[in-house]
């Protein structure tokens, strides 16, 4: 199902939120704030390259196609935003200056230069509420059904940054609430294939991250942020492989968790 929003897009341009397995009878909610790469056709690309738009800088390579693949496998409800982050970043609070950036990783973006507050305004209303809005709805159709919430958010990560090689395949972010994030790196560990991080290469206690936040941890839902490195699911066969692992990991996580 997409959702569709009255501003800033047109027809043309696809709606800002996609939802999977609506129907689903887990209590799983699996979201991907920096799944899509689109701009609206009214902001001209944002003035930068198409190649710009296909780093790390425009959306988490990866983190899309292994949250369909794992909300698949496990018939769970998922949550993707469509746009970039560049137009809007769907996980950072609506104050953040990060949030349209002027700059990212070193490449001017000239169409958040000097943002009005018009501007500014259109592109929350027509992107970030949207998305916002789905996750709140999902997690209420889930306790319709009398189930608590599980809600993880997929993120992906570059190799290297500021020159710095990082050595781990998958990161576990948590703020105050390890019922998910202490099982989940136990899991990983045993593994015994994986260099896990623990808040690493982000730490979720910075407070800049908004889903789990907003979403998890301030309505006291078991809640967990997944980092997977990009290289690893680049290509639909690394991200297969990350979804199937994922998949036969987080059952058991979540039992441990007792939710």
């Amino acid at each position: 199902m997409d959702i569709a929003s009255p501003t800033l897009l047109t027809a043309a341009d696809p709606a800002p939120v996609r939802i999977l397995n609506q129907n689903a009878s887990s209590p799983l909610l699996l979201v991907c704030d920096h799944a899509g790469k689109a701009v609206p056709a009214a902001l001209h690309g944002l003035g930068v390259h198409d190649a710009e738009l296909d780093r790390h800088i425009g959306w988490d390579i990866g983190a899309a196609a292994v949250t369909e693949g794992l909300a698949r496998r496990l018939d769970a409800r998922a949550v993707l935003s469509v746009y970039s982050r560049l137009v809007v970043d769907c996980n950072r609070w609506p104050d953040s200056p990060t949030l349209m950036p002027a700059i990212s990783d070193g490449t001017p973006v000239p169409a958040n230069q000097d943002l009005s507050d018009t501007a500014r305004a259109l592109r929350m209303e027509a992107l970030y509420q949207p998305y916002h809005d789905a996750i709140t709805a999902e997690r209420a159709r889930i306790q319709a059904q009398g189930q608590v919430p599980v809600l993880i958010s997929i993120h992906s990560f570059t190799p290297q940054m500021n020159g710095f090689q990082r050595p781990w395949q998958v990161g576990v972010l948590w703020n105050r609430d390890g019922r998910l994030a202490l099982p989940m790196l136990a899991a990983f560990r045993a593994e015994g294939d994986l260099t896990v991080g623990d808040n690493e290469p982000y730490s979720a206690r910075t407070g800049t991250d908004f889903t789990i936040i907003h979403h998890g941890e301030a309505a006291n839902l078991p809640v967990l942020m997944l980092e997977i490195r990009q290289d690893l699911i680049a290509d639909a066969g690394g991200a297969d492989a990350w979804a199937e692992r994922l998949a036969r990991l987080l059952p058991g996580v979540i039992a441990a968790a007792g939710c």
